[in-house]
């Protein structure tokens, strides 16, 4: 009795671990086909759920579903127009047809592998057929300049075809080779371009010597405009002054001839006051002629002489 209970146990666990090798789970991110001695038997398992298999004898090969990225290798590529760039890219992709890319690639290693080959070969090709505009712009448009030393600016030089076209035509050339793995590509994107570092000098060399030709243009635009408004400060200047000279003079003439009416109406008056004229007129006349240094000749007749004379 002890010998079949044990027996009976021992089926029971063989049992248990046959059902559980004849089941396998797959989740929504999986996708799954079964192989028996390497070889796949079946189609292929894609919907979530519980899935069975032979145990022991089959095995089971998983695969994501999910999206898959790819990124390329930077590569150096000439351009159509002999501009050298590093062409940085990448995309993604999706197994679609699991037993088909079981039978060909294998795995997913197998798979980045295949689309190195397939995306960077397509990738050198397409920018060697076209000219550096064409890979770095997507359409023709008018710049928007917001720095008014621009405004000289007035036209970008048109593209045929443009980034966007070529990352299509990339895309479907791909599909195209891809077509018999079970896989398909969905987006492909130039992640990064630029010049190759000679190149890129030479840029910044001719980006600066731009930028110095049109300060030299500001700078002598503004020397120009320093000089006209020295030129009419001037101008205005000497107006002025001409202005403030002209009534100066016209103030001291009405002065001048308000003094000698006043003279004349005193002189006119009384004997004394024309005295008081005549001698305030010869003291004016010295005060004005002479100073401590000057020598005066002068004969007995001389009005200045009679005021003199009675001074002593």
């Amino acid at each position: 009795m002890k010998t079949k209970a044990v027996i009976y146990i021992i089926l029971g666990i063989l049992a248990i671990l046959l059902a559980f090798g004849s089941m396998f789970i797959l989740d929504e991110t999986e996708q799954a086909i079964v192989t028996q001695f390497g070889k796949p038997v079946g189609g292929s398992r894609t919907k979530p759920g519980v899935n069975f298999k032979v145990p022991l004898i089959q095995k089971v090969q998983r695969f994501d579903k999910r999206y898959l990225k790819w990124n390329g290798d930077p590569n150096q590529v000439p351009t159509q127009d002999k501009k050298f760039i590093f062409v940085d890219t990448y995309a993604r992709w999706q197994i679609t047809d699991p037993l088909q890319f079981y039978m060909r690639l294998r795995d997913e290693r197998s798979g980045q592998s295949r689309l190195d080959d397939i995306l960077d070969g397509e990738t050198r090709n397409a920018v060697a057929s076209y000219e550096l505009l064409d890979i770095i712009r997507s359409s023709n448009r008018t710049p928007e300049l917001s720095d008014e030393y621009l405004v000289e600016i007035e036209t970008l030089d048109s593209i045929r075809v443009g980034r966007e076209r070529i990352e299509k035509m990339i895309l479907e050339k791909a599909n195209e080779r891809t077509s018999d793995l079970g896989i398909i590509i969905l987006d492909f994107r130039f992640k990064r371009i630029n010049y190759v570092e000679e190149v890129r000098n030479n840029v910044y060399d001719r980006m600066i010597s731009e930028r110095n030709r049109i300060a030299d243009r500001f700078r002598s635009e503004g020397q120009g405009e320093a000089r006209k408004i020295q030129g009419n400060k001037e101008r205005d200047l000497a107006q002025i002054q001409s202005e403030a000279i002209k009534e100066a003079e016209q103030i001291r003439g009405r002065a001048d001839a308000r003094a000698t009416a006043i003279y004349a109406a005193a002189y006119n008056r009384t004997s004394a006051s024309r005295e008081l004229y005549s001698f305030l007129r010869a003291m004016e006349t010295l005060e004005k002629s002479f100073d401590d240094k000057t020598s005066l000749i002068i004969t007995t007749d001389s009005e200045l002489y009679r005021y003199l004379k009675q001074v002593r």
